[in-house]
């Protein structure tokens, strides 16, 4: 018996067949049908693949969020191309990197983003502005809509459909490669996790480039057949009037544009009544957060994932959000959990830590061009490490608790950087901290706090000492303090560790 072709261009074909006139996107006040939308899928795919795409090349895409995104991705799948999403807040020589290390035969971008990508050398790769151009070298998104439909061809599950580049807070970034069974699977994933309806209107206002943003309730109400409402970029009063305004049943959102939200004004006024699922993701919801907006009736969704798990892969779900707090749920249906030990064994008893290894079908196969590390992250067995530290509690519930990769070992002792960084976060002086490990003849590792003090404030390592060895043992205490202006960030706003690794060196 034949498998079905579960790529992701094949089901939004059979979903559109099934749901012609339903509305499929909604972006600053038009709409288009799925029917309306296969068609322009259809004619992009063969507007691409007479520019010379075909199966297994890169399409790049470089953009705010936009019907054009999506419709990007659904083309280079259907031809068998790697759709590969760019982080628009990356700088000119971290896009370059990237176009470098991945080499695609088609970047799309709009005319917003289009001088990044003309500040970089052309190579060869077709370009394609999808809001019309007069610029040399460039070809109108419209133009290639006239082309005649894309020619046939069969899926298969492992192919790959997203090339996804890590955020690279430990150097350069890597290229996920997620499988059209990866997304799938994380469709059904989710579709189990909130039960998702043929009627819900999810509201977009994540970055599309990072994968929750995409393929958390982009693609599984798009697979049930309900409505995508696209916001270019995220502003909290303008949530507040489209749930209103559009009867908004679902969204994704990271915490702090949770905050942002209920920290409007008018929030307790605005009728919410339609929000079903409000998903979170990126890093824990504070308690006090999750209970402003259970006072309105939501119950916030948490979520643990990655890139490389694409990315649902635990979850907690709303009945639990204020009974658990602090735990990053269970897994779905089809994800396994294992915490293993430093030297590979799995542990079974609960409350003892590990690092948190996952295996299922969501789960990517490796990375692109970087056999190193898919054979560092990727065991005999199909489980990925991720570098995490969990805890599993006796009922099954997990909770992430630091990274393997950031650990400090001084005297022989693991001290999580995490801990530190929140006692030293507690002093008044510190504006922001970062804890790493620098070599020191004694000790092995010195534990190490890189701060930025708050305007007019000073800090002395004894006063630091004093004031974190109210919560710490006196071996996670920071041996070293540097005083710093900023702490190096990349465009997620995630620490770059390296980098203040690097300048410490260098000293």
């Amino acid at each position: 018996m034949s498998r079905p072709d579960v790529s992701i261009s094949a089901w939004f074909a059979a979903r559109a067949d099934r749901s012609p006139h339903r509305r499929a996107l909604t972006f600053e006040g038009i709409t288009v049908t799925y029917a309306a939308l296969l068609d322009r899928v259809e004619r992009l795919a063969g507007g691409l693949a007479a520019a010379g795409v075909g199966a297994g090349d890169r399409v790049a895409f470089l953009g705010a969020n936009q019907p054009a995104l999506i419709e990007t991705f659904l083309a280079a799948n259907r031809l068998g191309a790697v759709f590969l999403p760019l982080n628009f807040r990356l700088a000119a020589p971290e896009i370059d990197f990237i176009l470098a290390d991945s080499e695609p035969a088609a970047i799309v971008a709009d005319s917003a983003h289009r001088p990044v990508l003309d500040a970089i050398d052309s190579r060869s790769a077709t370009r394609v502005c999808v809001d019309g151009t007069d610029a040399v070298g460039w070809t109108c998104m419209a133009e290639l809509l006239v082309a005649a439909q894309a020619p046939a061809r069969t899926a298969e599950e492992d192919d790959a459909a997203i090339l996804m580049y890590t955020s690279g807070t430990t150097g350069r970034p890597k290229g996920v490669i997620l499988t059209n069974g990866n997304l799938f699977w994380n469709n059904i994933n989710l579709e189990h996790l909130y039960d998702v309806r043929e009627d819900d209107v999810t509201l977009v206002v994540a970055p599309m480039f990072h994968i929750a943003g995409l393929n958390v309730t982009v693609f599984t109400t798009l697979f049930k057949g309900g409505e995508v409402r696209i916001h270019r970029s995220f502003d909290a009063s303008a949530v507040l009037d489209e749930v209103e305004r559009s009867s908004i049943t679902t969204m994704f959102v990271v915490p702090a544009m949770l905050n942002a939200i209920c920290a409007r004004p008018d929030f307790a006024g605005r009728d919410l009544s339609s929000l079903r699922v409000v998903i979170c993701g990126g890093a824990p919801v504070p308690e006090a957060l999750l209970r402003r907006y259970a006072d309105r009736g939501i119950g916030v969704l948490q979520g643990y994932g990655l890139t490389e798990t694409s990315p649902a892969a635990i979850f907690l779900t709303a009945e639990h959000a204020l009974s658990r707090i602090g735990s990053a749920g269970r897994p779905p249906l089809f994800v396994e959990v294992q915490l293993r030990t430093d030297d590979g064994t799995v542990i079974t008893e609960s409350g003892v830590r590990g690092e948190v290894c996952l295996r299922g079908p969501n789960v990517s196969p490796g990375y692109w061009n970087r056999p190193d590390a898919t054979a560092e992250a990727h065991d005999a067995d199909g489980w990925f490490h991720t570098g995490d530290i969990g805890v599993r509690d006796a009922e099954g519930f997990y909770a992430i608790v630091d990274r393997v990769k950031d650990m400090v070992i001084t005297g022989g002792e693991n001290v999580s950087p995490a801990e530190v960084e929140n006692a030293v976060y507690t002093h008044p002086a510190v504006a922001d901290v970062a804890v790493i490990g620098v070599p020191d003849e004694r000790w092995g590792e010195a534990v190490t706090a890189v701060v930025v003090l708050r305007p007019d404030a000073d800090l002395t390592l004894e006063q630091l000492r004093d004031h974190c060895s109210r919560s710490l043992a006196r071996y996670k205490l920071p041996n070293r303090l540097i005083l710093s202006d900023e702490l190096p960030r990349n465009a997620s706003g995630k620490v770059q560790k390296f980098r203040l690794t690097e300048s410490i060196h260098a000293i």
